[in-house]
């Protein structure tokens, strides 16, 4: 059941304080490099961090992301697939994994620094040393498998955080929204079959991977695909949210929230043909915010996903940090 409108009222005030906003970060995500005619591309990091990097932003509490240990990649990634990896890596030049993800040399530390980062993000805000926080990290995440490199992601950066949460923190709930307009395919195969896991995701039908079918609910009912057309703009997106995803997210009551923070659902972006725009991502960000508010103590980590017209990104990315400050 939804809070009453006077207490609906009260958490997005609340939500609207200024909050502890953490930024984690590494320079060697943007050492990571696919190619010259990659759209995932280390321009993505650096239009991001410079805007970013404007006075309105002075307040972010900014953290360098530590590398994460093998063994908290392994609580998602089978050991076989992390050692392959790395001995995949070349001193210079380019390996393949997939027809749509390669490796350069700095890739393995930055896909180490990414999943730290959210790791260390999440021990952060437990911890009550911030709100919340966003991680401006690449690689993505969102579509590697246990075993399997794709769409761009070496590790699944949010569900290693997931499990993060459970295993050193005991959080017994852990929630992930996915507004990228790809599925995550990686991550809703990890939360499948677990009942205190969730998993919703909003995503362009059809589109790569091909997955995310509104009948894949998991076994326990903790899955929640919404599916939206070709030229889906503002209004099926808040309808996506408001009628399906926000009341299961609310009926899971998470201890913790995780943003699977794509931007690639922009009118802008040349990788997809939603016609989202950046105030639906202000909109669904301070909807997010009240949800934690209310129902775990704030507790919001938000991660980078995709994104790729670099003006739409950097623009969207400062829109959707700015509510998780308060400002």
């Amino acid at each position: 059941m939804q809070p009453a409108a006077s207490d609906r009222e009260t958490i997005r005030n609340a939500s609207r304080l200024v909050m502890t906003t953490l930024l984690y970060t590494h320079p060697v995500c943007q050492d990571h490099d696919m190619g010259e005619w990659h759209p995932e591309a280390p321009a993505r990091l650096k239009a991001i961090l410079k805007r970013l990097n404007g006075d309105e932003f002075a307040a972010l509490d900014r953290r360098e992301a530590p590398k994460a240990s093998f063994r908290e990649v392994e609580r998602v990634h089978a050991p076989f697939y992390v050692e392959a990896i790395f001995e995949n890596i070349p001193q210079r030049g380019h390996v393949h994994l997939d027809p749509d993800t390669a490796v350069n040399s700095a890739s393995g530390e930055a896909a180490l620094r990414a999943v730290g980062g959210i790791c260390a993000a999440v021990d952060a805000v437990v911890k009550g040393e911030a709100d919340n926080a966003f991680c401006a990290v690449r690689p993505p995440g969102h579509h590697a498998e246990s075993s399997a490199a794709m769409g761009f992601c070496l590790f699944n950066n949010v569900a290693i955080a997931a499990e993060h949460a459970r295993h050193a923190h005991g959080l017994e709930r852990v929630a992930v929204v996915d507004f990228d307009v790809h599925h995550g395919n990686g991550t809703q195969n990890h939360f499948f079959r677990y009942r205190d896991l969730f998993y919703a995701s909003s995503h362009q039908w059809p589109c790569y991977p091909g997955t995310g079918m509104e009948h894949e609910t998991g076994v326990f009912h903790n899955i929640c695909n919404v599916q939206l057309r070709p030229n889906s703009g503002s209004e099926e997106f808040r309808r996506a949210y408001g009628e399906r995803i926000l009341p299961a997210l609310r009926k899971f009551k998470p201890d913790m929230i995780l943003i699977s923070a794509g931007f690639d659902a922009h009118i802008r972006d040349p990788l997809a043909q939603l016609r989202v725009q950046t105030e639906d991502f202000v909109w669904l960000t301070q909807e997010l915010m009240e949800i934690g508010a209310g129902e775990c103590a704030g507790r919001v980590v938000s991660t980078l996903e995709g994104g790729y017209d670099l003006t739409a990104l950097s623009e969207s990315v400062a829109a959707h940090v700015k509510v998780m400050m308060g400002s």
